[in-house]
């Protein structure tokens, strides 16, 4: 597992306390699963993210991606490492539609959860999902330019 050195460890406690922050601010009146995330940018930005359910349950927003675009919107494109906390008793990783958002900007970070009862446990995002599917792989031309989304093409 990558070490950042004596700073990471206090990286490491702000994304913690971020992320268990946002577990408590997680609006889950369904499930009463909370769940909070803390992304770290390779620039060393930590932004939070927490579950939102809904009634129509195919609405709700898992904490992973909250968080994510959290980071996009205050500019981050790679991440290193996201910092889960659950009301699971047990460390849970990211679902795997999460898994995959997080491979768009961290195809190898680090990936930490924390179970309520204390007990973490670390993979990177390659262990959990060993065959990310990368569009440039499978299709030519430009990427991220106006008009290279889906929504430039005819």
């Amino acid at each position: 597992m990558k070490r950042y050195g004596m700073e990471s460890d206090t990286k490491l406690a702000e994304l913690r306390a971020t992320a268990r922050r946002a577990m408590e601010s997680a609006y889950s009146p369904y499930s009463g699963f909370r769940v909070g995330a803390a992304v770290e940018t390779v620039e060393g930005s930590v932004h939070a993210g927490c579950n939102v359910e809904n009634a129509s349950f195919s609405v709700t927003i898992c904490a992973e991606r909250v968080a994510i675009g959290a980071a996009v919107t205050s500019g981050g494109r790679e991440l290193r490492r996201v910092y889960v906390c659950s009301t699971s008793a047990e460390p849970v990783p990211p679902c795997g539609v999460c898994r995959q958002a997080l491979s768009e900007f961290g195809p190898d970070l680090e990936v930490i959860s924390e179970g309520m009862d204390g007990k973490v446990r670390t993979w990177t995002l390659a262990d959990l999902l060993p065959e990310q599917f990368r569009l440039e792989e499978h299709v030519s031309g430009p990427r991220n330019e106006p008009g290279a989304g889906a929504e430039g093409h005819s």
